[in-house]
């Protein structure tokens, strides 16, 4: 392969399989659930039919339609590549560690702002329920909390922090189902009435917002080191979790919209909690608003299973000292890499400035997922295998080459639009570059001090 050598690869692998393969098909859907429907569905519905109105499920659907396309591609990378990192692991294999590095860096610096943030958010919530924990020091001692319990059950195992996203991801979609069914009754079917199709340039202003509403398959799958069977699990997994995520996404968009009609629009903030009011009264209001911080809290209980793990593979791979892939002895976790990931999360939570990470996430996400479908076809073009048979369909290469037109098609729009989500993209974009370079830095700096270290070594022996 011209990427990774086989006895790097091996040698991966070898590290690897220290870590325990906890993580089936049940766990792995509601891992990828979790990432993807975060506090965000909260709000969107309401944007969304600003721009469409009654139209606005067709955007959801449009946007399924091009997430099958990313979702094939990591189906087939991940049945193929089931090494620690996800992502990062089938770019490494497909095109070496260099550029596999470049790739887990983006994601690694949007993964802390955006657990960062969301930790923010979420002792926000906490504030308003409990006034008394509103104030400076007790919203650390908050975010200690959250940080430090997540820490202790992830170290303690996979398969207990797998449980624990199992757990939240059901407690995160109580609410929103019980808003779907209960809502249904009370759709007025004329809220719901096209007065004619939208115009392709309102449908793709909604499908680049919505877009992002979508990703998270990224996070889950980087502990893939610790998948049973991903030859098998990665593809149901992923594709599972695709039609459970399209379908509530659609039928949240309905209830808002046929509860509320054109008013839907004019409650940015909490569209949901709005439309429970219709029909749930005030205690729907108060579910619906406790929904939105279980669901931030969800995100952060996935986060914090999955992207350790990428401090683990650098480790594994020589990005950074070897000390950051150390197994605990007991629990076969990467305690070490748990641990830094939390503390440096924590940092950015308490300082703020994931603030100005945040303009790098979505531009960061488009980037891999191009390189993460480059390596699809690149992975497939010299049949990488790993355990067991790879997923296989006709037609499989032409997927990858659907997805990358599509990437480009979305970071295009979004940087030619005159709106706000043009300007992010822009200014994402030069921050990409930015972290490339600085990236490109500590890469070839970490590869001269070991080249150094390796010298010394063969001196010393002689």
């Amino acid at each position: 392969m011209a990427g990774e050598s086989t006895a790097e690869i091996q040698q991966a692998e070898r590290v690897d399989h220290q870590l325990v393969r906890g993580i089936g098909v049940p766990a792995l859907t509601a891992n990828i659930v979790s990432s993807t429907i975060g506090a965000g569905i909260f709000v969107i519905p309401a944007t969304v039919a600003r721009g469409l109105g009654p139209a606005a499920p067709l955007a959801f659907v449009c946007c399924a339609i091009a997430m099958v396309l990313f979702v094939t591609c990591f189906a087939i990378a991940g049945s193929r590549v089931s090494l620690t990192g996800g992502l990062y692991a089938y770019v490494e294999v497909a095109f070496g560690r260099y550029v596999g590095f470049l790739a887990g860096m983006l994601y690694f610096l949007t993964a802390l702002g955006a657990v960062a943030g969301v930790v923010n958010v979420l002792a926000n919530s906490v504030a308003l329920v409990v006034p008394f924990l509103g104030s400076p020091v007790m919203r650390i001692i908050v975010m200690l909390a959250v940080y430090g319990s997540l820490v202790l059950i992830n170290i303690r195992g996979v398969r207990q922090g797998a449980g624990a996203v199992t757990v939240i991801t059901v407690a995160k979609l109580l609410p929103l189902l019980l808003f779907v069914c209960v809502g249904m009754f009370f759709i007025h079917a004329p809220n719901l009435a096209w007065s004619g199709w939208p115009s392709s340039k309102s449908l793709g202003d909604a499908v680049i917002l919505l877009i992002f509403a979508f990703v998270g398959i990224e996070v889950a799958l980087i502990p893939s080191g610790e998948v049973k069977n991903p030859a098998r699990t990665v593809p149901r997994s992923a594709y599972l979790a695709l039609v459970v995520t399209t379908i509530i996404y659609l039928l949240i968009q309905l209830v808002a919209q046929g509860t509320l009609g054109a008013d839907l629009a004019n409650h940015p903030d909490a569209p949901l909690a709005e439309s429970a009011a219709k029909f749930l009264g005030n205690l729907g209001r108060t579910i619906l608003l406790a929904g939105a911080s279980i669901s931030a809290f969800g995100f952060v209980t996935s986060d914090i299973l999955s992207s350790p793990r990428m401090i683990f593979a650098f480790g594994r791979d020589g990005a950074l000292p070897q000390f950051f892939a150390h197994v605990h002895p007991r629990y076969r976790s990467p305690d070490v890499a748990i641990i830094t990931y939390a503390m440096l999360a924590f940092a950015l939570s308490i300082s703020g400035t994931f603030e100005k990470l945040a303009v790098l996430s979505n531009v960061a996400v488009l980037l891999m997922y191009l390189l993460c479908c480059a390596a699809c076809w690149f992975l497939v073009q010299r049949d990488v295998r790993s355990d067991g048979k790879p997923f296989n369909f006709p037609g499989m290469k032409i997927v990858p080459a659907l997805a990358i037109v599509a990437i480009i098609w979305i970071l295009g729009q979004s940087a030619l639009s005159e709106s706000s989500t043009g300007n992010d993209t822009r200014a994402g974009l030069r921050l990409a570059v930015v972290v490339l370079v600085l990236a490109s830095a500590l890469y070839f700096l970490r590869r001269f001090i070991a080249r150094s270290e390796r010298a010394n070594a063969r001196v010393l022996l002689l």
